[in-house]
């Protein structure tokens, strides 16, 4: 008998350890919870509409990181959507597709460290996308700063310089020039610059954790996305969004009109338009 209380003893007080462990997460999250936007919570404007209106318009656009894994998704939401009349690919190494839905595509190859010798392939587009990007442990940290920022505002620069007047950059939740963790400050520093360079319009979309099961996924890194995809279903949207909601909320967010030059999209903002569009 004594085996067994103390087996009910130590059940109890585990149970009772993950109870409070959940709670913990639970008032956590919520804390972190972004504020409800009401733009994006009630599309009153009709999607279908204003795509078609912006068809119209005959525009061009380009996509940097177009073998990434947003942007794979967001040239695949562009051609469904089929908002442009052209669609260039910039990137370092040419791509491979098949079918006839990527026959009409044009790519440009670059050596994004002598950007200024490729300044043609930054011309003539009315809208860019940039999903470049790569991450500390595989670049080091100079590596980083050097594709996350300079390779990306450079790309800015030609391209506003081309004549291109709307920008689309996919940043990171919490991204802060003034932030103690170099992530955070680079994707922040670089949001400071290209808003200083004057686009016309300047979206920046901070998603949180991308549930995608990516190529290359690392133990700590698939358990962490099976978590944050869990907490995600019970209601908390702040700290994650499907890699899916983000390429459609990029693409719906192109044909809308902002109250303001500069606008931010936070992981919740991203959620709910991506949902939008996907009706």
């Amino acid at each position: 008998m004594s085996v067994i209380k103390l087996l009910c003893t130590t059940l109890g007080k585990t149970l009772g350890f993950f109870t409070v462990l959940v709670v913990f997460i639970a008032a956590t999250l919520n804390y972190f919870e972004d504020s409800e936007t009401v733009k994006y919570t009630s599309m009153a404007e009709d999607i279908k509409t204003l795509e078609e209106n912006f068809r119209q318009q005959n525009k061009s656009c380009f996509i940097l990181g177009a073998s990434g894994e947003t942007g794979k998704l967001l040239l695949q939401e562009l051609l469904e959507h089929n908002i442009f009349s052209k669609i260039t690919l910039i990137g370092r190494r040419q791509l491979t597709f098949e079918g006839k839905t990527y026959e009409n595509l044009v790519q440009e190859v670059v050596d994004f460290e002598k950007l200024d010798d490729y300044a043609a392939a930054f011309q003539g587009h009315d809208v860019g996308y940039c999903c470049l990007g790569t991450t500390r442990a595989k670049a080091g940290a100079e590596g980083f700063i050097r594709v996350d920022h300079d390779y990306v505002l450079k790309s800015a620069e030609l391209a506003k310089a081309g004549g291109c007047t709307q920008f689309h950059l996919e940043s990171s939740r919490g991204a802060d020039k003034n932030s103690g963790f170099l992530y955070l400050k680079v994707k922040g520093q670089v949001e400071a610059d290209i808003e200083a360079l004057g686009f016309d319009r300047f979206a920046i979309y901070r998603p949180g954790v991308l549930l995608v099961d990516r190529q290359e996924s690392r133990p700590a890194e698939w358990m962490a996305r099976k978590f944050f995809s869990a907490v995600s279903a019970v209601g908390y949207r702040s700290m994650s969004v499907p890699i899916q909601e983000v390429a459609k909320a990029m693409v719906s967010n192109t044909v809308l009109q902002p109250e303001q030059k500069t606008e931010i999209l936070e992981n919740k903002d991203i959620a709910t338009l991506g949902k939008s569009a996907g009706k």
